[in-house]
């Protein structure tokens, strides 16, 4: 049911019903579609500072353009639901009941609108450049636009861009939305060059953009529609590169949004009146708290220990490393690569570097993990967050971190089946000077477990033993392996359970003695069947008579489809392995 009927926002069904609209308006109609986000995100959560920051640019840009003819690409896209309302997708805003009908990123499959799945950073200037090639050489003459974050500018793919951009003979925009602010506080010499841009209105010779030969306009009010109209009116149809660098306030229409950026650039459903979250905060210990504490550990005892991240400290509880310890603190920006990089040149000279990443955006690293760390059997240590099913975005999706890491050379990769094996493993990780090691942080709940004080050097599997099915459960997909076994119970199987520990490396004694009393073997992981862990097993008893059966996700990009509507369809339920289970045997 639509909770504002009265909305101005219920008329605009494309852009250009938007241009019809006077000033006023316009303005009226920024301030619904801020009423609009701040209700979704406070019941569902989402992206809050980045769209709340951006309303008066997208309302400007569709007053001038022409979408879909003209084309923009938002980089990172995380703020597209002002964009999104504006393209005939407001019901998902307006109605409770169709919250979950649009997704939160742009999504070609989703409407004519949006011209690319992205949810990674720094491609969109890229990607735009691409298309303005594209439209010449058709002999197409559309406006082509990007629109990319500050904090997008800290990723090495956003200067390539630019680079073959000032390459271009004709009509391309960028716009910079310059709001101070990435997802947390932004580094490096980006800082310092947009600041020399902002504090002279544009105007200082220091201006990294015309360096590279690219024309240039400043926009003080990134705020004010009409500065916005009349900034995007002044560069419609320009026969040739430009940036158009705005400054705007992240969070604008929300106070606690603007005050505290880093809380709000994302949200958990919380109460619009308190400002405080209505999801209950992970009991301690846990994953975090587990790794803080070896961190503050060893960093205290003056080791020369380094937790290195990429512009997402707040995935891992890093503010309090970033706060009480900085010498031991490094955050690169949004650039996996360089995080990757930065830390092989650091143990390269005897620090040692605890390399915190998302499995999401652990891809963007893929060259350094192999070129610059495995090729060089550099000992870096590695926590990986988000390796699991989830239901997110296909952009967002975990399911790949065992497929890459685990199939280099060099790599092990560690998968902790309580909160005690986490902090062994942390602990074998960082006196191993040897290889690199890279440690699976669980995704579901996981128990302490007993005291673990274990060397990894070779993998040696923990057995429960049984006979006929063995059941191994990698990570925290243990936890599932122990439901399977007891329901295998109550149909007379006393199954064999498996904690493998690596996702890396085989124990081939443990698999050999199971060709003894087992017909079947099931492997369960919270990752991507194909290029995964259970095809190692797979392979290893390939030339043998013994039958396996691969648990863990389809190779494919699943799209806010809820996790548990995976697991049904992927055959993940308890009940769903021990029926396949029997009818194998059978």
């Amino acid at each position: 049911m639509n909770k504002h009927p009265e909305f101005l926002l219920n008329k605009i069904k494309s852009p250009k019903d938007l241009k019809k609209l006077d000033l006023k308006e316009l303005e009226q109609l920024a301030g619904e579609i801020r009423t609009l986000i701040l209700e979704k995100d406070a019941a569902k959560g989402g992206h809050l500072g980045p769209d709340l920051g951006i309303v008066e640019a997208t309302i400007a840009y569709h007053y001038v353009f022409d979408a879909p003819k003209d084309k923009i690409v938002w980089d990172v896209s995380h703020q597209t639901y002002p964009h999104k309302m504006l393209t005939g997708r407001a019901y998902a805003w307006l109605d409770p009941d169709k919250y979950e009908d649009v997704t939160p990123y742009s999504n070609p499959e989703e409407s004519p609108y949006d011209y690319f799945a992205v949810g990674h950073t720094s491609t969109s200037v890229a990607l735009a450049t691409g298309m303005a090639r594209a439209r010449d050489m058709l002999g197409e003459h559309e406006n082509i636009t990007a629109l990319i974050g500050d904090g997008s500018l800290t990723g090495g793919l956003a200067f390539e861009g630019f680079n073959n951009a000032a390459d271009e003979k004709h009509n391309l925009i960028i716009v910079v939305n310059d709001n101070q602010m990435s997802i947390d506080d932004n580094v490096g010499g980006v800082v310092t060059a947009l600041k020399k841009l902002r504090e002279s209105n544009g105007q200082t010779a220091d201006n990294p953009f015309t360096a590279m030969g690219l024309d240039y306009k400043y926009v003080g009010q990134g705020n004010d529609i009409k500065a916005m109209i009349d900034a995007f009116k002044s560069i419609k149809d320009i026969d040739h590169p430009i940036v158009l660098h705005i400054n705007t306030l992240k969070g604008k229409g929300y106070e606690p949004a603007i005050e505290n950026e880093a809380s709000h650039h994302w949200v958990l459903p919380f109460d619009l009146k308190t400002d405080k979250t209505t999801v209950p905060a992970p009991k301690a210990p846990n994953p975090t708290t587990v790794v803080l504490d070896f961190l503050k550990k060893h960093i205290e005892n003056q080791e020369n220990i380094l937790a290195i991240n990429a512009a997402i400290p707040g995935v891992f509880g890093l503010g309090k490393i970033k706060n009480k310890y900085p010498k031991n603190y490094k955050d690169v920006g949004i650039a996996e690569q360089e995080s990757v990089a930065f830390a092989a040149g650091a143990v390269k000279e005897g620090i040692v570097p605890v390399l915190f990443e998302n499995s999401t955006f652990l891809q963007r690293a893929y060259d350094q993990l192999s070129h610059d760390v495995a090729a060089n059997d550099l000992p870096v240590v590695m926590v990986i967050a988000g390796g699991g099913i989830t239901g997110t975005s296909k952009t967002h999706l975990g399911i790949f971190d065992n497929a890459m890491v685990a199939n280099w050379p060099n790599w092990e990769y560690l998968a902790p089946t309580t909160l005690n094996e986490l902090k062994s493993m942390l602990e074998w990780a960082v006196k191993q000077r040897k290889h690199p090691v890279a440690i699976k942080s669980p995704v579901n709940p996981v128990p302490e477990g007993e005291p673990v004080d274990e060397d990894y050097s070779t993998i040696k599997y923990d057995v429960k033993p049984g006979s006929k099915v063995a059941i191994i459960g990698l990570g925290d997909f243990y936890q599932l392996g122990e439901k399977v076994v007891d329901l295998l119970k109550t149909e007379n199987i006393n199954a064999t359970l498996i904690n493998p520990k690596s996702a890396a490396h085989l124990d081939h004694d443990a698999l050999d003695k199971l060709q003894k009393d087992h017909e079947l073997v099931v492997t369960l992981e919270d990752n991507s069947i194909d290029g995964g862990f259970g095809q190692k097993i797979a392979s290893y008893y390939g030339p043998t008579k013994m039958m396996v059966k691969n648990y863990g996700a389809k190779k494919e990009y699943t799209d806010n489809e809820p996790k548990k509507s995976i697991y049904k369809r992927d055959h993940l339920m308890p009940d769903q392995i021990v029926s396949d289970i029997l009818e194998i045997l059978k």
